[in-house]
């Protein structure tokens, strides 16, 4: 079944370049059976949209798979840099300027800013 294309995602091409990379992380004991371009995509989504892990769309792999493979792909090497980062960098993938918690965050930091404001001033 195909499913919906979002505007996160990245080619079959550029995945391919970056999937040996992805698959350095984990352990080699038993064979994959999630398909790593769904996970890799779904992350993307996240980092697009700044959903919640458990709205991600039902298309995707079960949000629970794709947290654990992006808390193994988000952990940081002895650089700091994770395999998440170089994976971003290297397939060219450009995220929003600012997520959704993000911008959340910023209208909840100005309404507290300016109720403080009326309080002391």
């Amino acid at each position: 079944m195909k499913r919906i294309k979002y505007a996160s995602d990245i080619s079959k091409e550029k995945f391919a370049e970056i999937e040996p990379l992805l698959r350095s992380v984990r352990r080699s004991t038993k064979p994959t059976t999630i398909d790593l371009y769904e996970v890799f995509c779904a992350v993307l989504y996240l980092l697009r949209t700044g959903c919640q892990w458990r709205f991600l769309p039902g298309e995707f792999p079960k949000w629970q798979s794709v947290y654990a493979y992006w808390r193994k792909w988000n952990e940081p090497d002895q650089h700091g840099v994770s395999v998440l980062e170089q994976a971003l960098k290297k397939s060219g993938w450009r995220g929003p300027r600012e997520t959704g918690a993000q911008r959340l965050q910023h209208v909840l930091d100005c309404g507290r800013a300016k109720r403080e404001e009326y309080r002391h001033g």
